[in-house]
């Protein structure tokens, strides 16, 4: 299963979200988007649900030596969740991760106050709360955006994504009462291979998408 690009996918991924609201299993929804590459998909999912729409900003903390390997991540004001084999594995502690830790935290500050343009956060407690990404590589920004979510009292929580690496959907399943990925290919070397399209967005991508644009 490929896709033509964000949308695509999020159309898809929407008609297997509108099934399970019409089996009753989605009551209430709100639908929060993994900035930024989420937001596209997120914006048809909460379409078709007739859902709001909102972010959930979360960040990867990577290795100071290597950027794009992540060895934890954040999510609002909850400490960093860290992947302890993997500090073990490059012979890191946390402490070595204070910098990076607080370089992440000051730009998922930013990236909120952005978003947000001075909107409060949405009301959660209660609610189906649907989180939205593109695409799910090792799983450590969606585990601590979930695990920053359970302490906003949902009612229900639910991961849904159009592909994710086998590694991180057996990772993710004990994070959420329901995880929702279309593809699951046994290969899975990067998320944008599963797109014919796969551009990064900016800031005002993800505001055009909030705003329904």
């Amino acid at each position: 299963m490929r896709f033509r690009d964000r949308v695509h996918a999020g159309h898809e991924l929407a008609e297997r979200l509108r099934i399970r609201q019409e089996a009753g299993a989605l009551t209430h929804p709100v639908v929060l988007a993994l900035p930024r590459g989420g937001v596209t998909v997120a914006r048809e999912v909460a379409r078709a649900l007739e859902a709001p729409l909102d972010v959930l900003v979360a960040r990867k903390i990577g290795a100071p030596f290597q950027e794009e390997l992540g060895v934890g991540a954040l999510a609002g004001d909850d400490p960093p969740l860290f992947d302890e084999r993997t500090l073990d594995h490059l012979g890191l502690s946390e402490a070595d991760l204070d910098e990076v830790v607080e370089r992440e935290r000051a730009e998922l500050r930013r990236r909120e106050e952005r978003y947000r343009q001075g909107r409060p956060a949405p009301e959660l407690r209660d609610r189906t709360v649907i989180v939205v990404d593109d695409g799910v590589a090792t799983g450590a920004t969606a585990r601590a955006a979930l695990r920053w979510l359970r302490r906003q009292s949902p009612e229900r929580v639910v991961l849904a994504a159009p592909v994710c690496s086998p590694e991180a959907a057996d990772l993710l399943r004990g994070e959420a009462d329901e995880v929702i990925f279309l593809h699951r290919p046994a290969v899975f070397l990067a998320v944008g291979e599963w797109y014919d399209a796969f551009e990064q967005l900016t800031d005002d991508d993800v505001l055009a998408a909030l705003h329904g644009q």
